[in-house]
């Protein structure tokens, strides 16, 4: 079962946590309904949230990437898969 974990941080403190039932690729989808239950402004998907998710499974939005003002530092957003806990990183420093 794969999630996506939204994370609303202020003052380096996670005030709001939720998490969502998603399949890879449909994070756009999750996040606009997440944020909908949370009440929250949707950000801007831009490329570099885009390739951070890709690269990385997770993403942070900051107040600049919101229309309206809100009241928070930062929105992370992080893909949890729980199917692939035997896939290997690609980074080399973990090849011991």
């Amino acid at each position: 079962m794969s999630r996506l974990w939204l994370k609303v941080i202020r003052d380096h403190r996670i005030r709001e946590s939720l998490t969502a039932d998603c399949a890879w690729g449909e994070e756009k989808n999750a996040l606009v309904e997440m944020c909908k239950q949370a009440d929250l402004p949707c950000p801007m998907w831009l490329n570099k949230h885009e390739s951070e998710f890709e690269r990385f499974r997770r993403t942070t939005f900051l107040p600049e990437h919101f229309i309206e003002d809100v009241s928070f530092d930062r929105l992370e957003i992080e893909f949890l898969d729980d199917t692939d806990r035997r896939r290997k990183s690609d980074d080399p420093r973990n090849q011991f």
